[in-house]
């Protein structure tokens, strides 16, 4: 018999990876036992990252989920995996040590066993608390080192990366080819040097199949000594989730390695159990080119767990740059000629922005300054002229040291800004704040739950949590969903064996332009839009765009527009104060922000003055060009 190795299965990160959304708790607890009953895996990725804000997104109660979802599995002794972000916890923004001590106190509670802590620029320094909070709260504590290719991502960058997260605490470590752009032969030395170096340290390796290199360095990984090899499953393997378990079992035992044989009735059974549930609603929320793998990838580098929403932005910001291409005359771009035009894009601002490895947050901070250059340059506008804060963040190190040199068009940007570098500790920037959430809490008469389960989703999730326990987080998704399956079936044929909704198609009926909702006895009025085609099919032909009419003000002055579409917020946080009328403001001061691709842009006054009128409300939905404010 050959040694023995383990396999993983990913089932969180193969929905993450796939689309939006990931199945309910009662949709999870019915396919644990059929997981369990294939009798192949060591261990499964119940929860972490984007599982939880997913939960209160369509109206879901996270705690239960997590402890639903993982006991099955406790029960029978396969090990359960999260994947958290180091100092941002399981959010994108960074929290304070409080909070993140309590999450992995709280998952162990639930049922989770091991946590794999990831850094999104591979800092030791922001990992060694998880780690210690980890092992403190009774988990193994696994450390990833979130691969990428650049000329200062070597193989022995990461063999000594490795060493210092074990120095660190690391009791594990992982592999986290998040893009799958990790060349096979250099994961291989990647897992043979840290091997060579701590041979009792468990190796995990985790390849997107997103480029098609990853079922190859599953076998490289192995060979070099590798312990454990994630795997999905169809029907949400290879496109951007992760190789598929069939072939890589096949493969690792024709190579000589011993490991379970798979109960294919279970399996059959786990494959049309996650088949409903793509029929039953998430299949709306899954693009079809994500279910293809694309070797394009391979330059701009881009990780296949945020594709899901790269789709939906691209299909966003393809539809406000087209209307703005029409409404000049010019001749508008499919998606195919926008995400060409992105990827090019990336691989321009990637090295002027240090290198930062392209994981999670920082993939979708060089994703969204390349987006925002590639939709000025199209109007004719010069690069950079649109950085979020969030990116800012990232520049200035306030997550901690970037690997290369920053870009001198950058530096001289920051200069012009008078923008602080900071070389400090980062979690010192981000003070503790569960004493705050607790107390609002008591005002609103709501429980802190077991362990402090309910302080702690609302603490890492606040505007999610206030719109989950409101009721309108899941009226909004109920009527989104309504919306989808009424675009699907106003004219669309069924979907083919994977039962991917396309979504756009024009309806032969008028479609509802608002929809009441009731979520446990409250009635919501939501608005439903169709962005994409009009509500009558005899009006469903492209037509140019009217110039946006300004909104009606009895004021008078410069109007303050909106750079981009996305969401209205006169604050980034409940503890900001909100401009208001009458306050005197300076060209440069941001007045408000925007929500668009998962970070926050400021909305800056382009002149000196005094704030007269503020045209739309916090939270509001906003077009690009829109008119916000009136400074007079």
């Amino acid at each position: 018999m050959g040694r023995e190795i383990k396999l993983a299965l990913v089932y969180r990160d193969m929905w993450q990876s796939s689309g939006k959304y990931l199945p309910r708790v009662d949709q999870l607890t019915r396919v644990a036992q059929p997981i369990i009953d294939m009798g192949c895996f060591a261990r499964v990725e119940t929860n972490g990252g984007g599982f939880e804000q997913i939960n209160l997104l369509f109206g879901e109660n996270p705690n239960k989920s997590v402890r639903e979802w993982t006991q099955p599995f406790n029960d029978v002794g396969i090990q359960t995996q999260m994947l958290e972000r180091g100092l941002n916890g399981i959010r994108m923004s960074p929290v304070g040590k409080d909070l993140r001590k309590l999450m992995f106190k709280l998952k162990k509670i639930q049922g989770t066993d091991i946590s794999r802590s990831f850094d999104g620029l591979n800092n030791p320094q922001n990992l060694e608390l998880s780690f210690q909070y980890a092992k403190e709260g009774g988990m193994i504590a696994q450390g990833a080192l979130s691969v990428t290719h650049s000329p200062l991502h070597t193989v022995d960058y990461y063999v000594d990366l490795a060493d210092k997260y074990i120095e660190r605490g690391a009791q594990e470590i992982c592999i986290k080819d998040m893009a799958g752009i990790g060349r096979p032969v250099s994961i291989g030395k990647m897992v043979k040097g840290i091997k060579d170096r701590h041979p009792d340290v468990l190796v995990q390796y985790h390849g997107h199949s997103t480029t098609g290199f990853s079922i190859v360095s599953s076998l490289e990984a192995a060979r070099n000594g590798a312990d454990i090899i994630d795997v999905g499953m169809e029907p949400l393997s290879w496109g951007t989730g992760h190789a598929d378990l069939l072939a890589v079992h096949e493969m690792l035992k024709d190579a000589g390695f011993s490991l379970p044989d798979i109960n294919m009735n279970a399996y059959m059974e786990v494959r049309s159990l996650t088949q409903e549930f793509i029929d039953d609603f998430l299949g709306y929320y899954i693009n079809p080119k994500n279910r293809s793998m694309n070797s394009l990838l391979i330059g701009p580098g881009l990780p296949g767990g945020m594709m899901g929403s790269l789709m939906a932005d691209l299909a966003n910001n393809l539809k406000s740059l087209n209307k703005w291409l029409t409404k000049n005359n010019k001749p508008t771009l499919s998606q195919d000629d926008l995400m060409t035009l992105l990827f090019e894009e990336v691989q321009h601002v990637w090295p002027r922005l240090g290198y930062p490895p392209l994981v999670t947050p920082f993939s979708q901070y060089v994703k969204n300054v390349s987006m925002f250059n590639v939709m000025n340059i199209v109007k004719g506008k010069p690069r950079w002229t649109m950085i979020d804060e969030n990116t800012w963040g990232m520049i200035l190190g306030q997550s901690g040291q970037l690997l290369g040199e920053l870009g001198p068009e950058i530096m001289d940007l920051a200069e012009s800004q008078q923008r602080s570098f900071y070389t400090g500790n980062p979690q010192e920037l981000y003070p503790d704040v569960l004493d705050d959430f607790r107390a609002k809490m008591k005002e609103k008469g709501w429980e802190t739950g077991p362990n402090d389960e309910e302080l702690f989703e609302y603490a890492m999730h606040p505007e999610q949590y206030e719109a989950y326990k409101s009721g309108k987080a899941k009226a909004n998704f109920e009527a989104d969903l309504a919306k989808r399956k009424a675009e699907k079936e106003g004219g669309t044929a069924k979907p083919a064996s994977t039962a991917i909704a396309p979504v756009g198609a024009v309806s032969a009926a008028p479609l509802p332009k608002s929809m009441v909702i009731n979520v446990d006895g409250q009635n919501y009025n939501v608005k439903v839009d169709y962005p994409d085609q009009s509500n009558n099919a005899a009006a469903a032909a492209p037509t140019p765009a009217a110039p946006a009419a300004p909104q009606p003000s009895a004021a008078t002055g410069t109007f303050v527009v909106a750079p981009l579409e996305g969401k209205f917020y006169l604050t980034r946080d409940n503890n900001d104060t909100a401009v208001k009328v009458g306050d005197k403001v300076s060209k440069g001061d941001t007045v408000a922000y925007v929500e668009s691709m998962k970070v926050i842009n400021a909305i800056t006054s382009p002149v000196d003055g005094t704030i007269a009128d503020i045209l739309v409300g916090h939270g509001d939905d906003i077009e690009e060009d829109d008119n916000l404010i009136v400074i007079s």
